[in-house]
C-alpha cells in the first residue's frame, strides 16, 4: 500500500502524552500506545503504573517494548506528511506587497497565516506546523499576521509589552514597573484589553444608537418629502380646478357676449333688411307713376289726360323717412356686464380658494401668551396674557428696566418664538380704529423710535383712522379692502419666507410677503396703538381658532 493511498489520518499516530507523532511506540498491556521515552517519564513521576488515557493500574512495571508494526506505520506516515507539506508549502501564496511575508522563509517569501507575540515571528503555513503540533509551543498566542511585530517590544528595555500604564495611557514591559512606571498604575494588557473592548462595545452600542436615529430620521424625511409630495399634488388638484372653472367661465362669459352681440348685430340687419325692402317698393311704385305721368304727358288726348290728371297728379301713397334711420348698435354695456359677471364668478372661486387656504394654514394654530417684559410701559395686559390695549392719555406705568421693552412704540410681543416649521394665530380687531399686528425678529430695536420694516426685521400691517389699511414693506402698500376685517390671522412659513394675512370672518387675504429672509428667532407682534381719547380703547384679543369649515 502506497503512501498516497494511506487512509490513516494524523490522530492515530499522536502520542496521547507529547501529542507529536510516534517515536519509538510501544503498546502497555491495556492496549495503549505512547512514544517510549514519553511513557517511561510519566511513570517516574505517576507511581503507581497507571495508563494516562484509561486510568487503568499495573501492579508491577510493564516490560516494555517496541510495537514494531507501529513503528514503521508512523515512519510511513511522517514521510507522507513531509511529502504533503512540501506539496502545500509549494501551493502556498507568495506574500505580495502591502502582506506580511513569513520570517522564517529563505528566498521567495510567502505569505504569513500567523504571527507569535511570544516569538515575535511570523510563519506561513509550513513553518507555522509545529506551533499547531509541538506542545511547548502550543501555548504560544498567535494573531493574525502583523508586520511591525518590534513595536510589540519596549524600545529602552528590549521587553515585551505586556502591561498597560493606567496612569501615563501606554503599554510598557516588565522592567518598565521597575522604572519610570514604578508607583503608577499598572495592569496587565489583558485586563485593560477587555476593558477598552467593553468601552468599545459600548461606543458602537451608542454608534449603533446614532446610526438608528438617523435612519429614523432618513425615515421621518421621506415621510415629510411625502407629505410635502401629496400637498403638491393637491395644491396642484386645485389649482387645475380653479383656472380650469375659471377658464370655462371666461369661455363662457366669451360665448354669451359674442352671441348677445351677433343677437344684436342680427335684428339690426332685419330692421336694415325691412327698411330697404319697403324703400324698394316705394321706389317701384313711384317709377310706375313716373312712366305713367310721361306718357300722359306725351298724349294728344285732350279728354283723356283731362281725365286722368287728378288721379296721376296725387303722389302714391309712401311713408315719410324723415325720421326713419338704423343706428349702430352700442356694446360697451353689453361688454361691462359680460365682464362684471365674470368678475363675480371670479369672486365666488376666489372664496372658495381662499376659504380652503384658510382652512389649510389653521391647521398650524398655536398658543399664543403675551410678554410682559416686552410690553410698553403704557400697555395694559390681561391676567391671562391674552388681551392688550392703551392706558389712558398720560399714565404711564412704573416697570423695571428691561432690554426686552419696547420704551417708545406701543406694542407687546408674544412669549413663543419660532425658528422653523408654520405657526398660525388670530387677533381680534373689532372696535379699534388703530392697530398694527405682524411678527418680529428676535434682534428688533426696542427702543427709542421704531420704523416698522422688514429690513429693521418687521413684517406687519396697520390699520390707521378706522379705513387706511397698509402693508408696511418697503415702500408701504395701500390696501382695499372690500369689508373691514373683525378678526385677522397671521401665518408664517419659515423655511418658504411667507408671512401672510387673511380677514378670517371674509375667508379673504389681506397681504402677503414672499421671499422673507429669515435666520432668527420670530415673535407674533401686537399694536393696539394710543388710546386717542377712548375712541381707539377696545383691545387686541388673542382669539382661540376656530376652524373654517
Amino acid at each position: 500500500m502506497s503512501a498516497d493511498s494511506c487512509l490513516w489520518t494524523e490522530d492515530q499516530f499522536l502520542c496521547s502524552i507529547c501529542l507529536d507523532v510516534f517515536t519509538d511506540p510501544i503498546t502497555i498491556p491495556c492496549g495503549h500506545n505512547f512514544c517510549k521515552t514519553c511513557i517511561t517519564e510519566h511513570w517516574k513521576i505517576n507511581v503507581p503504573y497507571q495508563c494516562p488515557n484509561c486510568k487503568d493500574v499495573f501492579l508491577s512495571r510493564p516490560k516494555l517494548r517496541i510495537n514494531t508494526f507501529i513503528s514503521a506505520m508512523a515512519a510511513q506516515f511522517k514521510q507522507s506528511a513531509q511529502q504533503k507539506a512540501s506539496s502545500r508549502s509549494s501551493e502556498q501564496q507568495v506574500a505580495k506587497p502591502g502582506e506580511v511575508p513569513c520570517d522564517i522563509c529563505t528566498g521567495t517569501k510567502l505569505k504569513a497565516l500567523k504571527s507569535c507575540l511570544v516569538c515575535l515571528v511570523s510563519y506561513c503555513e509550513t513553518h507555522l506546523e509545529p506551533h499547531l503540533t509541538v506542545s511547548g509551543l502550543k501555548r504560544h498566542q498567535l494573531i493574525d499576521p502583523l508586520e511591525n511585530l518590534e513595536g510589540r517590544m519596549c524600545t529602552k528595555h528590549d521587553k515585551l509589552l505586556e502591561l498597560f500604564c493606567k496612569t501615563d495611557q501606554m503599554c510598557v514591559c516588565m522592567l518598565c514597573t521597575y522604572s519610570d512606571h514604578k508607583t503608577h498604575d499598572v495592569v496587565p494588557l489583558e485586563e485593560e484589553y477587555e476593558e477598552k473592548k467593553a468601552e468599545l462595545g459600548k461606543t458602537d452600542a451608542e454608534i449603533q444608537q446614532m446610526i438608528k436615529k438617523r435612519q429614523l430620521k432618513i425615515e421621518e424625511i421621506k415621510h415629510s418629502l411625502e407629505l410635502s409630495r401629496e400637498d403638491a399634488d393637491g395644491d396642484i388638484a386645485d389649482g387645475v380646478q380653479f383656472f380650469t372653472a375659471l377658464k370655462e367661465s371666461v369661455e363662457k362669459s366669451q360665448a354669451k357676449l359674442i352671441a348677445t352681440i351677433k343677437e344684436k348685430q342680427r335684428k339690426t340687419e332685419k330692421q336694415a333688411e325691412g327698411f330697404i325692402k319697403e324703400l324698394e317698393q316705394e321706389i317701384s311704385e313711384l317709377k310706375n307713376r313716373s312712366t305713367e305721368v310721361e306718357q300722359l304727358s306725351c298724349s294728344e288726348d285732350h279728354l283723356n289726360l283731362l281725365q286722368s290728371f287728378t288721379s296721376l297728379n296725387a303722389s302714391p301713397p309712401t311713408k315719410d323717412w324723415t325720421e326713419v334711420s338704423v343706428r349702430p348698435r352700442s356694446y360697451e354695456g353689453t361688454v361691462v356686464r359680460a365682464v362684471h359677471q365674470l368678475e363675480e364668478t371670479l369672486s365666488k372661486q376666489m372664496k372658495k380658494l381662499f376659504e380652503a387656504e384658510l382652512k389649510r394654514v389653521q391647521q398650524y394654530a398655536v398658543d399664543v401668551t403675551l410678554d410682559p417684559d416686552t410690553a410698553n410701559p403704557e400697555l395694559i395686559l390681561s391676567d391671562d396674557g391674552k388681551q392688550v390695549h392703551d392706558n389712558d392719555v398720560g399714565m404711564v406705568m412704573t416697570l423695571a428696566d428691561n432690554p426686552k421693552r419696547f420704551s417708545s412704540c406701543t406694542c407687546v410681543l408674544g412669549k413663543q418664538s419660532f425658528s422653523s416649521g408654520r405657526f398660525y394665530y388670530e387677533v381680534q380687531v373689532k372696535g379699534k380704529t388703530d392697530w398694527d399686528l405682524g411678527v418680529v425678529r428676535e434682534s428688533v430695536n426696542r427702543k427709542g423710535q421704531i420704523t416698522l420694516t422688514p429690513e429693521n426685521g418687521y413684517w406687519t400691517i396697520w390699520l390707521r383712522n378706522e379705513n387706511e389699511y397698509k402693508a408696511l414693506a418697503e415702500p408701504s402698500v395701500v390696501l382695499s379692502l372690500k369689508s373691514q376685517p373683525q378678526k385677522v390671522g397671521v401665518f408664517v412659513d419659515y423655511e418658504e419666507g411667507l408671512v401672510s394675512f387673511y380677514d378670517v370672518d371674509a375667508a379673504a387675504l389681506i397681504y402677503y410677503f414672499t421671499g422673507c429672509s429669515f435666520t432668527e428667532k420670530l415673535y407674533p407682534y401686537l399694536g393696539p396703538f394710543l388710546n386717542n381719547g377712548g375712541k381707539n380703547s377696545a383691545p387686541l384679543i388673542i382669539s382661540p381658532v376656530s376652524h373654517t369649515e
